[in-house]
């Protein structure tokens, strides 16, 4: 279907010859695209640099986030927010400011990999390729990019940088007593001084200059933002790498290929993340984000306030430490459970188990060491999020008890799977009156429950987790009683009689974990990481940056039993031997050094790469402090007070609310504390595009099969004469009913597309596509084109004819309308209200020689940030010798945006004597003014003051003489 359904000729008539059309638009799209590159329409100069240009102060930095180059290449729902942003972007450009708008690619990630290891090829061969591809389908949009500033994450040059930036994270630490307590990053040798000068004791109150240069070591690697740490990981042979705890799926797969995930203890680079905790969650409350966002980066974060107790080990001085969030139900506590990895396991597990011992408590072990032996074999095969969301609880007894403390009781210690050490202190005190994963541990042991909280009278039991007075709850002899008490008051007082007694004290926790910052990959960004003969880390100097990855022979990791403990992954660059052995000067001669042969996560590149758009060629700094300042400095104070700057406008989808938003803010503040940055929020405004939808379809196997190739018989669906199932879901590779962006294009042209994607919903809702539909905006564009041109001569149709009223006031009511809603991205209406002007001229000249120019101008720049092509090309016809992308914007006359009148007629003393029009939200002073004032009116009082004078609202005015 080519869209030239509208206007066709019947019989022997000839198709008019200038019609716009498929072709029609393909050459037009194309000669503009080639102006706009050749002219370098899109730049946007920087104030200083080699983009060094005259800046207004008038400046928009718009952001899509970073797209990772696929070999499968685009369907249309990829464009969906690349659009949006395009048609934002020429708009503010009309309005006069200087725009920053461009697209790199986030180019490191398994998949070349992945194909590199099935091949041979390497990934920078597969990845280059498929970065060719996609930009070949992104040019075809017409989209206006600044191309001298796109980037991809896999150029050597960038990834320079991104080892600087590790290596700023390296050289800090956290000052929590900064800046009033409110803490900030500072280098590592301000802390050295410290110790130094006796300012800061070391952990053990050694002075700094009797400690061995490895100790001094030691005390200053605990402290720094990137440090490496023995820890269990989520090991993925199928992947060849550790994958974070977010990227493992509730069935203990991996999220990128379904493999299996087993637990694994190995020392990684972490992330302290965790330092910034507070300000990562108070700093929400600065940013224009969408609240469901901050909501769910809040719920990451999962600051809570509560207390920490202490539990006493019967027959140990030990105690086992717990926090709790809701220390008001102590008196509830009927068991305790430690993860299987807590370091107090070994110590407390009992020698033998008592004489009466539950047998559901023993896993069937002889002893308690043998129980809990094998248990922590089976826990160390499952996922966190397979430990967490597991239904069925699981457990042994380790034989030891504990005591409560606000009641002496004693309570049988267990080690549970459901407990995380990642989490408080990898203990639990349970509840299971009050928390329904400890009534579900709690029935499958066969242990008591004791209620706190008074449930309402038609609660049908189970855990109560609402609100209600304390119960149970008293122990007069300890001088604590909290029943009768709501939740806030009997909190203050358990933690006050805690603090008072030493058993505990309040303190806030987080969920929030430090970020894993390593991977066992070859297809990524290698560290700027040495280690000496003692294992010691070292970073490289930065004159020796960038550390360029190695080729290999072979991309795959070494292979190993999964389920053999001891073995452990080792990356692909380990076998690079030339490069992992260097001999380098770090300041104390020549020396041999081990390179680490870890590669940092895909989420490194995406951390920063709004600062390099910033300033994409400076081999001198990351980006010039003028540079960024301009573009993403804190606004005046009449944008706010507290504007935290950023990018104006950052577009993606919402799947990226937590982690590359968390992990991009967490890098951005370091930097910014590290005094490298003005700015302290990476994005000031983020707004997250919808999906487009589309019918798929499964076969008897539940296999989705390709939507293409489906017919549809008297409402029935076949595949390869099979009949197959529909259903409805999001556009893509998995689901095979994606549609190609290039055949749209091939068959009605860009322009077209653009339009229908941004007509057809809310940008931030999910939409269908539907194929059939595309034809109306296509059609839309025909129309605007018999406007401006004649399609049997290719002349200019439009004149200087003066416009009648009603189409002058349609006109100035649509620009103010279209304004609006381009400037708060409402396409989809202002897409409507172009079509109904554009009808509205259709039908009012129709016939005529010539369409006014008055009206058609406008209407051509109103449409050119959604069709541009056409829009340039109608303009030039116009006679306008510059491109539109930089022209003025159609302003409104406030003459013609006053709302429809309202028609009085005036009676005297009962008759009709005049009427009089009036705005139809003229209020009835206004009404009576305007009576009064009319000759007729005037007449007939004689110049009387007329006794009364009745406006009936809408209806009639009436004057009594």
């Amino acid at each position: 279907m080519t869209g030239q359904e509208d206007g066709a000729t019947t019989g022997g008539e000839e198709a008019p010859r200038f019609r716009y059309t498929a072709e029609t638009a393909a050459e037009i799209e194309q000669r503009w695209q080639r102006r706009w590159e050749e002219r370098g329409t899109f730049h946007a100069p920087n104030p200083v640099g080699s983009l060094a240009g005259e800046v207004p102060d008038d400046k928009l930095f718009i952001q899509d986030m970073f797209p990772y180059p696929s070999g499968s290449g685009l369907h249309v729902g990829h464009p969906l927010g690349y659009i949006s942003t395009d048609v934002y972007a020429r708009f503010h450009r009309m309005l006069g400011r200087n725009v920053l708008h461009t697209m790199g690619f986030d180019s490191f990630g398994l998949p070349a990999e992945q194909y590199a290891v099935q091949t041979g090829t390497h990934p920078r061969t597969t990845t280059e390729a498929n970065i060719e591809r996609y930009l070949a389908q992104i040019r075809r949009l017409g989209l206006g990019h600044d191309e001298r500033r796109r980037i991809a994450t896999t150029d050597i040059p960038f990834y320079r940088w991104t080892q600087w930036i590790f290596l700023q994270v390296f050289h800090s630490w956290y000052d929590t007593e900064a800046d009033g307590g409110r803490g900030r990053a500072r280098p590592i040798s301000a802390l050295v001084e410290q110790f130094a000068t006796g300012e800061r004791a070391t952990p053990d109150g050694t002075p700094w200059g009797e400690l061995t240069d490895e100790q001094q070591r030691r005390v200053v690697d605990s402290y720094r933002l990137a440090y490496l740490s023995e820890a269990p990981v989520n090991w993925v042979p199928g992947l060849g790498t550790v994958v974070a705890n977010e990227e493992v799926t509730a069935e203990g797969l991996s999220e990128r290929g379904n493999f299996p995930v087993f637990r694994r203890n190995l020392k990684q680079w972490m992330m302290r993340i965790t330092a910034y905790a507070d300000r990562l969650v108070d700093d929400l409350d600065r940013l224009d984000w969408p609240e469901k966002v901050k909501t769910m980066q809040r719920n990451w974060i999962g600051r809570s306030q509560g207390a920490n107790v202490e539990f006493p080990l019967d027959g140990s001085a030990d105690r086992i430490e717990v926090f709790t969030t809701r220390p008001d139900t102590l008196f509830g506590v009927t068991y305790m459970v430690l993860a299987p990895e807590h370091p107090l396991v070994d110590e407390l597990t009992a020698a033998a188990w008592p004489a009466d011992v539950d047998g559901r408590w023993t896993g069937g072990a002889a002893t308690p060491a043998e129980a809990v032996a094998a248990y922590r074999r089976d826990a160390s095969m499952k996922s966190d999020l397979d430990r967490q969301e597991n239904k069925v609880k699981t457990g042994v007894f380790t034989g030891a008890w504990a005591t409560n403390p606000v009641d002496g009781r004693q309570i049988p210690v267990f080690i549970a799977d459901y407990v995380l050490m990642g989490y408080g202190t990898g203990a639990i005190m349970a509840v299971p009156g009050e928390d329904a994963r400890d009534w579900d541990f709690a029935h499958a042991f066969g242990l008591p429950v004791v209620r706190t909280v008074q449930p309402p009278e038609d609660f049908d039991g189970g855990a109560f987790t609402g609100e209600g007075p304390r119960i149970n709850s008293a122990n007069p002899a300890a001088g604590l009683d909290l029943d009768g008490l709501d939740l806030a008051d009997a909190k203050k007082t358990v933690i006050a009689w805690l603090e008072d007694r030493g058993h505990g004290r309040g303190t806030v926790q987080y969920k929030l974990r430090d970020w894993l910052f390593a991977r066992q990959r070859y297809w990524g960004e290698p560290f700027p990481i040495v280690y000496d003969e003692h294992g010691v880390p070292r970073g490289v100097p930065e004159d020796q940056l960038p550390v360029v990855l190695p080729d290999v022979d072979d991309y795959s990791p070494r292979t190993f039993d999964p389920e053999d403990a001891d073995t452990l992954p080792e990356p692909p660059l380990s076998k690079a031997t030339d490069w992992a052995e260097v001999e380098l000067d770090l300041g104390d001669g020549l020396r041999r050094y081990q390179r680490d042969t870890n590669v940092m996560p895909q989420w490194a590149g995406s951390c920063w790469y709004q600062l390099r758009y910033v300033d994409p060629d400076n081999d001198q700094r990351f980006v010039d402090p003028d540079n960024e300042r301009y573009w993403m400095g804190k606004r005046p104070a009449e944008h706010g007070a507290d504007d935290p700057g950023g990018v104006d406008l950052y577009v993606g989808g919402v799947e990226h609310a937590v982690l590359h938003l968390l992990y991009s803010r967490f890098w951005h503040k370091v930097l910014y504390d590290l005094g490298l940055l003005s700015s302290e929020e990476p994005y000031r405004r983020l707004y997250n595009q919808g999906y487009i939808q589309a019918y798929a379809f499964t076969d008897a196997r539940g296999v989705y099969v390709p939507a293409e190739q489906v017919e549809e018989r008297d409402g029935r669906f076949f595949f390869q004469g099979e009949e197959v199932q529909r259903e409805y879901g999001k556009m893509g590779k998995s689901l095979k009913n994606a549609v190609s962006p290039d055949e749209m294009i091939d068959s009605y042209g860009v322009d077209t597309l653009r339009l229908y994607e941004m007509s057809m919903g809310p940008v931030e809702a999910s939409r269908p596509w539907v194929t059939k539909d595309v034809v109306g905006s296509h059609r839309f564009l025909q129309r605007l084109w018999r406007n401006a041109v004649d399609e049997q001569s290719g002349a200019l149709k439009v004149g200087d004819v003066e416009p009648d009223e009603e189409s002058l006031r349609a006109l100035h009511k649509t620009v103010a309308g279209v304004r609006e809603d381009y400037a708060e991205l409402r396409f989809n209406t202002a897409v409507a209200k172009l079509i109904e002007f554009n009808n509205r001229i259709t039908k009012a000249y129709a016939g005529q020689d010539a369409t006014p120019r008055a009206l058609v101008e406008p209407l051509v720049l109103m449409v050119a940030p959604l069709s541009p092509h056409l829009a340039e090309e109608l303009w030039e016809r116009l006679g306008h010798g510059e491109s539109l992308v930089h022209a003025p914007f159609p302003v409104a006359d406030e003459r013609y945006l006053v709302e429809d009148t309202a028609e009085y007629p005036i009676q005297v003393n009962g008759k009709v004597r005049s009427r009089v029009v009036v705005p139809a939200s003229a209020d009835q002073d206004a009404v009576k003014t305007a009576a009064l004032a009319d000759e007729k009116i005037a007449a007939a009082l004689e110049g009387k003051e007329p006794r009364k004078v009745i406006v009936v609202p809408g209806r009639l005015v009436n004057v009594v003489a």
